[in-house]
Formats: C-alpha cells, sequence, structure tokens
C-alpha cells in the first residue's frame, strides 16, 4: 500500500461552530478512523462545543489522556481519582477555566466540562494520547446499556429504590435506543 498527503490529512473545519446535543455540547473527535495516518502515533484531537449552561457530562478515555485548552468562554472542569488509599480515594478535584487556560484529565478518570455561563457559549480543544481514545460516557453506560443492566443490581449499588433506576433507565432507553 503506497502512502500518500491525504493519509496524514482532513479538511475537518475545526474552526466552525457545531450544533450541540442535549446537554449543550458537540465532541468532534479526530483519530485514527478520520487520519489513517494517526495509526501508531498515539495523538488525536477534538474541537469541543458548548452552549450556554451545556456540558460534557461525566465521561472516561480508557486509553487516552487528556489535554484541554479553553479558546472561547469559561468553563468549569474537573475528575474524580481512582479508589486508591486514603487520603486521595475517590477525591474530587475542580477548576473554572478562562480562555487560554489549559487543564488535564489523567487517562482513566472520570471527568467532565460544564459552561456555566447562561449567556455566552464556549468552546475547547482537546488533545488526546492515543490515536483511539474511546470514551464511556457514564450516565449512558449505565443506564442505557444493551441489554439493560438489572435494576435490582444498579439499586444497590447506587443505594435507591428500584423505581428510580427505572425512571432513570427509561429517560436512557428511549433515547439511546430505536
Amino acid at each position: 500500500m503506497e502512502v500518500n498527503a491525504d493519509d496524514f490529512f482532513k479538511a475537518a473545519n475545526l474552526d466552525k461552530p457545531r450544533v450541540p446535543n442535549k446537554v449543550g455540547s458537540n465532541v468532534t473527535l479526530i483519530n485514527v478512523m478520520q487520519i489513517a495516518g494517526l495509526n501508531t502515533l498515539g495523538i488525536s484531537i477534538a474541537r469541543i462545543d458548548y452552549a450556554p449552561l451545556g456540558q460534557n457530562p461525566p465521561h472516561t478515555h480508557p486509553r487516552a489522556t487528556e489535554i484541554l485548552t479553553v479558546l472561547e468562554g469559561t468553563l468549569y472542569v474537573g475528575f474524580v481519582t481512582s479508589n486508591q488509599p486514603a487520603p486521595n480515594r475517590n477525591k474530587f478535584l475542580s477548576k473554572v477555566l478562562n480562555k487560554g487556560d489549559v487543564f488535564v484529565f489523567p487517562v482513566g478518570l472520570i471527568h467532565f466540562q460544564f459552561n456555566p455561563n447562561p449567556h455566552q457559549p464556549a468552546v475547547a480543544i482537546a488533545a488526546l494520547s492515543s490515536q483511539n481514545p474511546g470514551a464511556i460516557t457514564i450516565a449512558n453506560a449505565v443506564f442505557g446499556s444493551d441489554p439493560a443492566i438489572s435494576d435490582d443490581v444498579l439499586a444497590k449499588a447506587f443505594q435507591v429504590e428500584k423505581n428510580t433506576i427505572d425512571y432513570l433507565q427509561a429517560q436512557f432507553w428511549e433515547n439511546n435506543h430505536y
């Protein structure tokens, strides 16, 4: 197979705003699936657009550390450490970022970004340390899996009534399955 410049190029229009989804964000990921030349290089990039009060909900990248740079607006960001021994067990670390600020989310840790401004959108660029970082949105995975995780299991894990779990699963099932 002959390599050419197009294996390392994509007219991605990352300078153009994107329409946010139901939670008020839009992630445009450029990884090895869009640029074949990224294969084995261990990098990818994403543009994230946030509507006013929009969020990129709690999620994790199982194969990548993320470094986020705010291009426009303000973001409230944070992550939770792992179940390591005290005193840092499940410690929540957060910061308010402004234009030009940078924040790192270590590989595999649950993290989020939220635009606290009710009037202005925000934009960020994220670099990831994998050509295929993966993304697991926590609520979608837990409450919208197919087939559904037993409500008995989730009720015990979250220490709530089964009808609460049923309600949450219904929200995600209706939106994620056709």
